[in-house]
């Protein structure tokens, strides 16, 4: 399972500034002047796990393999985006495939960066992106529903989910995204979600795009900007993707030395990382040997069996038992060998929910 995050924004707010930051590579240019991104930017991110490198130092496995986050950086959008204006509608389908958004809001003053409006207007920035993706999403539904209603005249059975998509149109016509939908059929809600990826029913971040005087301290923008996450229940992350972008460029020791002079412990771009795992309810188990220490990203609540699946579905057709270690107690008694001898490796079977961190060794029969 990997995570699929989508980048959205205003144009000329930093998305791909900030994309470049992401992947470490000067991918998606950036420049300054709207439109600067014409093809939809897709990277593959490691998600940074500082058990994975501290494994790797006791283990010394020929193979490092992080857990991973895809970025999909696509063009601004503007207003009019749903009806064709300007780039970014044209890959709005390229975010539906996403399972989270990053909605990269401009928070900083710049004379010599040119906005879209006058000046950067935090609520203003975010209803006309939110406005674009429910319009799209209501579009999507329309069409649906004519197909719906032509089918219907010769199966009776399908009323309900003609119901359902008109009690859904009408909350989408009244300006309120899909997440905020309640649905009085749950089943036939999420079936219907399945199919048609409606954009905002997806989790949303916001990244406050400010510079580097607002990391200290919130400024006017962000703090505008929180006000309104708040009451969608959103989180928000602070990037100055100026300066992230900067910093990829820089060696490990280096960039805890500019972190660290931040008043930082990690960049905002790996906040965003985390926070996407943890929004969506995703954890990752570690499997260490000499061969490789890998993360393996898996959904909260997930079985053993289950997790081993994520290996190869052999695993799981086949699971016996899986040998667990907390990856803090991996650690401390030197690896898998002291943890034996130490008596905290756990031998647990069907039934056990997997922990995020714990080392695993899977044993499995076909």
């Amino acid at each position: 399972m990997a995570l699929s995050i989508g980048i959205v924004g205003l144009p000329n707010v930093g998305k791909s500034t900030m994309f470049n930051a992401l992947t470490e590579t000067q991918n998606a240019e950036a420049a300054n002047y709207p439109f600067c991104t014409i093809e939809p930017n897709k990277a593959i991110v490691p998600v940074p796990d500082p058990r994975v490198d501290q494994l790797v130092k006791l283990v010394k496995p020929q193979k490092t393999t992080y857990a991973t986050v895809e970025f999909v950086d696509i063009a601004g959008l503007v207003k009019g985006a749903s009806q064709g204006e300007g780039l970014g509608n044209q890959f709005l389908g390229h975010i539906r495939e996403t399972a989270a958004i990053v909605h990269v809001v401009r928070c900083f003053d710049d004379p010599n960066v040119i906005h879209v409006h006058a000046q950067p207007d935090p609520k203003d920035d975010v209803e006309v992106i939110n406005t674009e993706l429910i319009l799209a999403d209501l579009q999507q539904l329309e069409r649906k529903l004519e197909r719906l209603t032509k089918q219907a005249k010769g199966d009776k059975k399908l009323q309900p989910q003609i119901d359902l998509a008109n009690a859904l149109r009408e909350h989408l016509g009244a300006g309120r995204p899909v997440a905020a939908f309640e649905a009085q059929d749950f089943e036939e809600f999420r079936e219907l979600n399945a199919e048609m990826r409606f954009i905002t029913s997806k989790t949303v971040i916001y990244a406050a795009n400010v510079d580097e005087g607002g990391l200290a301290e919130d400024n006017e923008y962000v703090r505008a900007l929180r006000t309104l996450a708040a009451a969608e229940n959103a989180e928000v992350v602070k990037v100055c993707a100026k300066a992230e972008e900067e910093m990829a460029g820089l060696t490990e020791a280096e960039r805890h030395e500019f972190l660290t002079a931040m008043g930082a412990t990690e960049s905002g771009l790996e906040q965003v990382i985390h926070q996407g795992f943890r929004a969506l309810g995703l954890i990752t188990f570690l499997t260490a040997g000499p061969k490789e220490v890998r993360a393996w990203t898996i959904a909260n609540g997930a079985t053993a069996p289950q997790a081993a699946g994520t290996i190869h579905t052999d695993f799981e057709r086949g699971f016996i038992r899986a040998e667990v270690i907390a990856c803090d107690a991996y650690m401390k008694h030197g690896g898998e060998a002291g943890a034996k001898a130490a008596g905290v490796m756990r031998v647990e079977g069907k039934e056990y929910v997997v922990k995020d961190g714990d080392v695993v060794f899977f044993r499995f029969n076909v």
